[in-house]
């Protein structure tokens, strides 16, 4: 009798999990919950159990290359500029690659030290993961202000276009459907309508004044700061609102199973079973490395931009859309690392993800640096105050034909089909082809 008590515990603690019983998930329908549904899963990847960590290996190799790098700079070897270009975006990205993963671990440790919910620990992790592009934006804005901002809308097309093809590609139900969590479909739509009116509202705003011209015909550093301050409440907002329904559905599914203390341990016990338990000191070592590894990487990345526009004088627009490409490589890994463990949910939420927090967190932070670096730089720069230029109206007003496309097409609750997908790859199509053609 007390060895079925030990297996039924575990089997209501696993609830959302792959070990739960079919019983467990049937009296959660009983009640109207959907246990397909249920925004759980495990965190950590097991890495802790090798040796030496990947993400140490990969960051000391791309940090020894870039001393290699400044070696060359430094003794002035004849080295082709656009060779020279491209070994400093080969090595950046290998770094910030490493730097991401070593965010995501910490912020893991750390969550796992104090028994945060794996909600909350997932949240914070992809903040932290978005930190080696917030460096790299910051090293691109003395740069080119005008690429820094292009990036930024730009990664957010990209990152659509592959929530919309790995939700194509998912495993489907007998239906042929997957169902989407429900933060997703619920706060995650609601975000998508809000971006999607924003990108709208200052696409008119500027469209409107370009064809007047009137002598407005560029953005006034506190044009930029306001527009900052608007995002980062809607995306403070968002957060807590995901929070706070999370705790409200976790409540729900340990009030209806009538969840002991034991079954809740047990539940973040399984929920933290491959993260390494962590002093503190261990865990602030790691921030300081993924920091350590953004700046690094950050310098790479704005030294190939620096090149291509200063020096060779490449297309700015289409130098933008190089460094948008390998700007979500991060998230696209963790992606793929989840996708690995079967861990569908969290692969969507953090392919979702990189489309809301692109637009409500690295946006602003893009608009206050370059807010910011107006008001206290003394040189003028050739590209401030930021104007409304073509590529800058086409890229905000195609936020809303996008965002609503996308918005729609999760009303079902149910992962893209092919037509759907189709329609997101032609949209954003578009948009790249009249940046190409028309935006310069």
């Amino acid at each position: 009798m007390e060895g079925f008590t030990i297996i039924k515990q575990s089997h209501t603690a696993s609830v959302g999990l792959t070990k739960a019983s079919p019983e467990v998930h049937e009296a959660l329908r009983a009640k109207g919950i959907d246990p397909d549904r249920l925004s759980v899963t495990t965190l950590g990847f097991g890495s802790h159990k090798a040796t030496i960590p990947r993400w140490l290996v990969r960051m000391g190799f791309g940090i020894a290359l870039s001393a290699l790098l400044h070696l060359t700079r430094y003794f002035q070897l004849e080295i082709p500029l656009y060779l020279s270009a491209m070994l400093a975006l080969v090595v950046g990205l290998i770094i910030l690659q490493a730097a991401c993963e070593v965010l995501v671990i910490a912020a893991e440790r750390l969550a796992e030290r104090y028994k945060w919910n794996h909600y909350i620990a997932g949240t914070l992790a992809e903040i932290l993961a978005t930190i080696p592009e917030l460096v790299v934006i910051g090293f691109l804005i003395p740069v080119s202000p005008a690429t820094a901002f292009v990036i930024c809308i730009v990664t957010i097309y990209n990152n659509a276009l592959v929530f919309s093809l790995y939700s194509f590609f998912l495993p489907k139900d007998k239906q042929g459907k997957f169902l989407m969590p429900t933060p997703i479909t619920e706060a995650g739509t609601q975000i998508l309508i809000g971006g999607g009116s924003m990108g709208l509202i200052l696409g008119l705003v500027m469209l409107t004044f370009h064809s007047s011209g009137g002598a407005k015909s560029s953005f006034h550093h506190l044009d930029l700061v306001f527009i900052s301050v608007v995002l980062l409440t809607i995306f403070s907002v968002y957060v807590y609102k995901l929070i706070t329904s999370y705790a409200e559905e976790e409540a729900e599914v340990r009030a209806t199973l009538s969840m002991s203390d034991e079954d809740v341990k047990q539940r973040l016990d399984m929920v933290y079973q491959n993260v390494k338990p962590s002093s503190r000191s261990s865990i602030a070592l790691l921030f300081f490395a993924g920091l350590l590894g953004a700046i690094i990487g950050g310098e790479e990345v704005s030294s190939f931009a620096t090149t291509m526009i200063a020096e060779l004088e490449f297309n700015p627009i289409l130098t933008a859309m190089i460094l948008a490409l390998f700007a979500g490589m991060s998230e696209y890994v963790i992606l793929w690392q989840s996708h690995k463990k079967q861990e569908y949910g969290i692969a969507l939420a953090n392919a979702f993800g990189g489309i809301t927090q692109v637009m409500f967190l690295v946006l602003p932070f893009t608009l206050l640096g370059i807010a910011l670096y107006e008001m206290t730089t003394d040189s003028v720069h050739e590209e401030l105050p930021l104007q409304f230029s073509l590529s800058s109206i086409f890229l905000l007003l195609f936020l809303f034909p996008t965002f609503y496309t996308l918005a729609s097409l999760l009303e079902e609750d149910h992962t893209l089909g092919v037509l759907d997908t189709t329609i997101m790859t032609g949209i954003i199509t578009f948009v790249i082809v009249l940046l190409l053609a028309y935006g310069v």
